[in-house]
């Protein structure tokens, strides 16, 4: 039985400050037995939001990096810089990084390999726009990005990734894809895993929907056979976070 994860995607949300409060309302009502739980914060938050959840169960992910050890990369941060702080999971290729910073299947894939190098764990999104959901080839594009994804990917390392369906017409719009939507992706996510790999590791990796998940929905959803948790938005920003992550 895989076991669900749930993440919160804080995006550009939260000084320091306002972070150490958000985790310690928190920290102390998410359940972490049954689910795996990841803060997702910005870079200036990981260092106290670390400090913040030494001796919980939660875990620190990172919402970038680069896929280069070092060098003249102004602005950028890499896995071992994430390491030494005590981030464990890193989101790598967020459709908003795709769209405002021309992320491409090429560039995620090689921070897929190199967070798989260093230790981290990647969680990987992938999804389609309105317009192509529109003309019918979701599952086409979203082949096509999980394959890039795990290009030169042992079969081994790839069960350890964690994939998230992230319709973008569903990113912070309010609206969210019914349950058989997301489920119908997330299978053809799996079946396209073991067309890459075999039966096993699809049955192993984990897949998560994310696109205005909360408090209301987020049981109908994980209650699916594919979905595995959620990369929430929004909500992880609140103390509906709790209903989410205890559904």
């Amino acid at each position: 039985m895989r076991k669900k994860i749930i993440a919160g995607n804080w995006k550009m949300n939260k000084t320091p400050k306002e972070a150490l409060e958000l985790v310690d309302l928190l920290k102390s009502k998410v359940d972490t037995d049954k689910s795996d739980v990841v803060f997702c914060v910005p870079f200036v938050d990981l260092i106290p939001v670390a400090e913040a959840l030494k001796g919980t169960n939660i875990a620190v992910g990172a919402q970038n990096m680069h896929f280069q050890n070092s060098g003249a990369y102004t602005g950028e941060v890499s896995a071992d810089m994430l390491l030494d702080i005590g981030v464990k999971y890193v989101i790598i290729g967020h459709s908003e990084r795709r769209q405002y910073f021309n992320e491409t299947d090429e560039t995620v894939n090689k921070k897929v390999l190199k967070a798989i190098e260093k230790g981290l764990i990647p969680i990987v999104c992938v999804g389609e726009s309105l317009e192509q959901r529109e003309k019918n080839v979701t599952v086409d594009f979203v082949r096509i990005q999980v394959k890039s994804a795990f290009k030169d990917v042992t079969s081994e390392q790839a069960k350890g990734v964690v994939l998230a369906y992230e319709p973008i017409w569903a990113i912070g719009t309010g609206i969210t894809a019914t349950s058989e939507q997301a489920e119908e992706v997330c299978a053809a996510i799996r079946k396209t895993v073991a067309e890459i790999y075999d039966q096993s590791v699809a049955d192993e990796i984990r897949i998560q929907y994310g696109g205005s998940v909360n408090g209301s929905n987020a049981g109908e959803l994980f209650g699916m056979a594919d979905i595995d948790g959620g990369l929430v938005g929004g909500a992880s920003l609140k103390e509906d976070f709790e209903s989410i992550v205890n559904y």
